[in-house]
């Protein structure tokens, strides 16, 4: 890998909620931090929860979304790897990525090395200690007979009725935000260090927390969770010798968008 290609990973953007005008400035901004990303990008981790819904049935996916789209398809094209995890909110992606646009699917986290160092990569959800009543639903989800049975309702009613739920979702309505009550609090953390008991590690990059986390696990061991685009558009970075945690402009700060 050329010394001047970078790594990025970004998730939790929710596009579709709370409505059609804030999701189409979140997906504007995350086009143009796109664009900038593949001026030296050697490849680009999506982890998770990009869409706040999305289901594909045999011969329809969800309306929108295109330039995001687009723009994944162009960047593939020139070359640059997309790999795309699948989150709790988009676990019904299934390969409608991969042979339309060129990306790789991830179900489940994975390591890589990347420039000499070893990555931990995944969405983050249902890792960790607790949350049982969460774990057993994901595994309902994510049941095969589960999803055929879905695939029957017509995409008008099971897209719509889909829609209807997201936007009465915590993330839709900003209820119950995020907060950071110390690292001993958080399950990704424990995760990490229950991984580090089995396997060597150099950094965990997460997403699914909604907050932007840099965390030691142990000595040269980093957790880095990259928050989301619905409050802090932030990001993470690595040009091959450090990992860097970052945050885009907001829309608010964009005077394209206020146009």
């Amino acid at each position: 890998m050329p010394d001047h290609k970078k790594i990025y990973f970004v998730s939790d953007s929710h596009l579709g909620v709370p409505d059609a005008d804030k999701s189409r400035q979140r997906e504007d901004l995350l086009v143009s931090w796109l664009d900038d990303a593949g001026r030296d990008a050697k490849a680009i981790f999506l982890l998770g929860d990009i869409f706040d819904f999305w289901f594909e049935y045999r011969s329809v996916v969800p309306k929108g979304f295109v330039r995001l789209l687009g723009k994944l398809a162009s960047l593939a094209d020139q070359g640059i790897e997309i790999h795309y995890f699948i989150g709790n909110h988009d676990m019904w992606v299934f390969d409608y990525f991969e042979k339309e646009i060129g990306v790789t699917m991830h179900r489940e986290p994975f390591k890589t090395i990347i420039m000499g160092k070893t990555f931990y990569v995944g969405h983050g959800d249902g890792l960790g200690p607790g949350d049982r009543g969460y774990k057993l639903l994901k595994a309902f989800f994510r049941c095969r007979f589960c999803q055929k049975l879905f695939s029957f309702l017509h995409p008008g009613f099971g897209i719509g009725m889909a829609r209807f739920f997201s936007k009465r979702s915590r993330v839709a309505n900003n209820s119950n935000p995020e907060v950071y009550n110390g690292k001993e609090n958080e399950s990704l953390y424990h995760y990490c260090r229950q991984v580090l008991q089995k396997d060597q590690v150099d950094y965990f990059l997460f997403g699914h927390r909604h907050l932007p986390l840099d965390l030691d696990i142990a000595p040269g061991v980093r957790y880095i969770n990259t928050g989301d685009w619905v409050k802090y558009f932030s990001y993470a970075v690595f040009d091959g010798t450090n990992l860097e945690l970052k945050t885009f402009r907001k829309p608010e700060d964009d005077a394209t968008l206020k146009q």
